[in-house]
C-alpha cells in the first residue's frame, strides 16, 4: 500500500505530525502499537508550564493541535509567574488524562486524507539511500515517499519497579522491539535515555483536609488563538510534603533502586529528578513539595506530581503513608522508571530531517527530548518539513529570535543532548520578544505560508493587529491626568484599566485588545534593544556554509573545531559559532574565509 507520508507513533509528536501531513493534503498513514492509546498523557496529565506553555501557542500559531486539545480538555487552569513579567509568565492546564486522549483520537478519525493502523514497525524501507516506507512486526510492508520517526519511549522500552523488570515503554504497554537494531544497522547513533513517572492514588483514601489546597485561577486564558473563551467548573489540586520519615525510608532502600543499583544506565531528566535522586542530591532539603492532581473528572486516579520513583512497591507504600494526608493512601498504579533508545539529534538537520537517511524525519522523545509539549512541537515541524520536501519547496526553519521551537531545535541539532532535553525560558536569549500572547503574530502567517494555518486564522490575526493599531492611535491622541495617554501607560504604575471610563473611547475596544496594546507600550524601549542583539544574530545566521564545505581546506581552524565542525555540518556561521567546544577565534578564521 502506497502513501505520501508514513507516521510512526500515535504520541503527541506523531498526533501533529500526520495531521500536519494530511490537513496539508498530503496521502497519510500513522501506524501506532496502540490506537486506544493515541495521544496518551503518560506522566503528568498537564499541559503548558513555564516556555512550555509558549511552545503550545506556538504550535496553535502555526495550526497544530494540542491547543485546541487541552482547551477542550482542561479541568484546571492557572496562568504562572503572574507576580512577575509578561516574558516569564505562562499557561499552565491540569488535564482530563482520558477525555484528552479520547478526543485526539476523534480527531484523527475525523480527518481527511488520513488512515490509523495498529501494529508495531519494526524496521525502515530504503531505496537509493532514501526512506520509502516501513516494515511491521506482523511482515506488512507500506510504501511512502517520506517517513516521520515519533517512537517515544518505546523504542527497545523497559520499565523499572525495583527489582522487577519488563520491557514496556509503559506501565502496560509493550516496547516496540526490533526497530532500534534495525537503525543502527543503517548507521544511526543511539543512546539510553531514562524518565520515569510517579505512582497513582485513590482520592477517596486520601485526608484533604491536612493538605493545602490550589485552586484554579477566575480567569481562563485559552491556549488556542481559535478558542473565544473558556467557562467551566475547575478541579482543585492540593500540596503536600515529604519529611525526615520519608527520607529516611529512601535511604534506608536505595540500594534497592536500579537507578542506584546499576541496572539503568540511561541517563535521567536532570531538572525532574526522582523522589530518590532529591534525597541523595539535596541531603539538607528537610522536606519536598509534592502535587496532588487529579487524573481527570471521571476517576478516583490522583497524580503524586513530584514522586516519581524506581524503588519497590513496598517500599513506595511506605514512603506515600508516611506524608501527611497520604497516611492511609491506597495506591493503584505504582510508580516505575522507563529506559529506553534515543537518536543522537546531532544527526538531524534544522528541520528535522536525518542527515544518514534522506526523507526520514524524526521528533520527540525520540530525538532526546522530555515533555508533551516539546514532542508536540517537533512533531509539528517534522510533519511540515516532509511536506516541503515533497513538494520540494525550502524547509520551514523557525530561528531562535521567532519561537521557543525554534530555540529547541537549534539547542538539538548543534549542542545534542546526553539526559532529556526540557525547554526553560533561560534557554531562550531573546524572551521578551517569545511572550505567549505573542505567538500567533510571531508565526501565524508562516504557518498559513506552509497551508496548515487556515484563512480564519489569518484573518483572526489582521484583525487583532488593526484593533491594537487603532488603539495606539487613540491614545496618541488622548490625555490621562493632564500627560499624554501613550506616554503615561509606559509608567509602571499606571495600567490601561487605571483609564478605562477616563479617556474618551477606551473602553469601546475588547479587554483582551487593551491588556495587549498596554504590554507593547511598556516594553517598547527594552524590545528595540532586543532587536539590535537580533539584527547581529539574523546577519551571522545569512552567512550560509555550503552542505559540502571542506573544512579540511581552512587553516587556522584548531582540531577540535574542525572534528566538529565535520560531524555537526552546521548550515550558518551562527549555526556553528553555537556548537558546544567551538572556539570564537575559530568562528572568526571561518568567517574571513567564506568572505574571502
Amino acid at each position: 500500500m502506497d502513501y505520501d507520508i508514513i507516521v510512526i507513533g500515535g504520541g503527541h509528536a506523531g498526533i501533529e505530525a500526520c495531521l500536519a501531513a494530511s490537513r496539508t493534503g498530503f496521502k497519510t498513514l500513522l501506524i501506532t502499537q496502540s490506537l486506544d492509546a493515541i495521544g496518551r498523557l503518560s506522566c503528568n496529565p498537564a499541559v503548558g508550564g513555564l516556555a512550555k506553555g509558549n511552545i503550545v501557542r506556538e504550535v496553535d500559531a502555526l495550526g497544530g493541535e494540542m491547543g485546541r486539545l487541552i482547551d477542550s480538555t482542561m479541568i484546571q487552569f492557572r496562568m504562572l509567574n503572574k507576580s512577575r513579567g509578561p516574558a516569564v509568565q505562562a499557561p499552565r492546564a491540569q488535564a482530563d488524562k482520558f477525555s484528552y486522549s479520547r478526543l485526539a483520537k476523534e480527531t484523527l478519525e475525523k480527518q481527511s486524507g488520513l488512515e490509523l493502523f495498529m501494529d508495531t514497525v519494526t524496521d525502515i524501507l530504503t531505496q537509493d539511500g532514501k526512506a520509502c516506507g516501513v516494515l511491521t512486526q506482523r511482515g506488512m510492508s507500506f510504501t511512502s515517499r517520506a517517513v516521520v520517526l515519533t517512537t517515544g519511549t518505546f523504542m527497545d522500552g523497559r520499565i523499572f519497579i525495583g527489582e522487577y523488570d519488563h520491557r514496556a515503554g509503559r506501565l502496560g504497554e509493550e516496547a516496540a522491539i526490533g526497530l532500534g537494531d534495525a537503525l543502527r544497522a543503517k548507521g544511526f547513533t543511539t543512546g539510553r535515555m531514562k524518565t520515569g513517572t510517579p505512582a497513582r492514588v485513590r482520592l477517596s483514601s486520601l485526608h484533604l483536609e491536612k493538605m493545602e489546597r490550589q485552586d484554579g485561577d477566575s480567569e481562563i486564558v485559552p491556549f488556542s488563538f481559535m478558542t473565544e473563551s473558556i467557562d467551566r467548573v475547575q478541579m482543585p489540586c492540593w500540596i503536600t510534603y515529604t519529611n525526615e520519615k520519608t527520607h529516611k525510608i529512601i535511604m534506608d532502600n536505595i540500594h534497592r533502586s536500579p537507578l542506584y543499583g546499576g541496572k539503568i544506565v540511561g541517563k535521567g531528566p536532570r531538572y525532574c529528578p526522582s523522589i530518590e535522586d532529591k534525597v541523595v542530591r539535596f541531603p539538607d532539603r528537610d522536606r519536598h513539595q509534592i502535587f496532588v492532581e487529579p487524573e481527570g473528572a471521571g476517576t478516583e486516579e490522583m497524580y503524586l506530581n513530584g514522586l516519581s520513583s524506581s524503588l519497590p512497591e513496598e517500599v513506595q507504600r511506605d514512603f506515600i503513608h508516611s506524608m501527611e494526608g497520604l497516611e492511609d493512601a491506597v495506591v493503584m498504579r505504582p510508580a516505575y522508571a522507563v529506559e529506553y533508545d534515543y537518536i543522537d539529534p546531532l544527526t538531524l538537520k534544522s528541520s528535522l530531517e536525518s542527515k544518514v537517511l534522506e526523507n526520514l524525519f524524526i521528533a520527540g522523545q525520540t530525538n532526546g527530548t522530555s515533555g508533551y509539549e516539546e514532542a508536540a512541537c517537533q512533531g509539528l515541524m517534522a510533519g511540515i518539513n516532509a511536506c516541503q520536501k515533497l513538494k520540494k519547496a525550502p524547509p520551514l526553519v523557525l530561528s531562535r529570535t521567532e519561537a521557543y521551537i525554534g530555540v529547541l531545535i537549534d539547542d538539538l541539532v548543534t549542542k545534542g543532548t546526553k539526559e532529556p532535553y526540557r525547554m526553560f525560558t533561560s534557554r531562550a536569549e531573546y524572551m521578551l520578544s517569545l511572550r505567549h500572547d505573542t505567538a500567533d503574530e510571531r508565526l501565524t502567517r508562516k504557518g498559513y505560508e506552509c497551508g496548515l494555518a487556515t484563512e480564519e486564522r489569518l484573518q483572526r490575526l489582521e484583525y487583532k493587529l488593526s484593533r491594537t493599531e487603532a488603539l495606539e492611535d487613540l491614545l496618541h491622541h488622548r490625555s490621562f491626568e493632564q500627560k499624554n495617554a501613550y506616554e503615561a501607560i509606559k509608567r509602571p504604575e499606571i495600567t490601561i484599566e487605571d483609564m478605562v471610563g477616563k479617556v474618551e473611547g477606551l473602553d469601546e475596544f475588547e479587554s483582551s485588545v487593551r491588556k495587549r496594546t498596554e504590554l507593547k507600550i511598556k516594553y517598547d524601549g527594552y524590545i528595540k534593544l532586543q532587536e539590535k542583539l537580533v539584527d547581529r544574530f539574523v546577519r551571522l545566521e545569512s552567512i550560509v556554509i555550503p552542505d559540502d564545505f571542506d573544512y579540511d581546506s581552512v587553516d587556522g581552524i584548531s582540531a577540535e573545531s574542525r572534528e566538529k565542525f565535520k560531524q555537526i555540518r552546521p548550515e550558518s556561521v551562527g549555526r556553528a559559532s553555537r556548537i558546544s567546544g567551538v572556539r570564537t577565534s575559530d568562528i572568526g578564521v571561518l568567517l574571513v574565509y567564506l568572505r574571502k
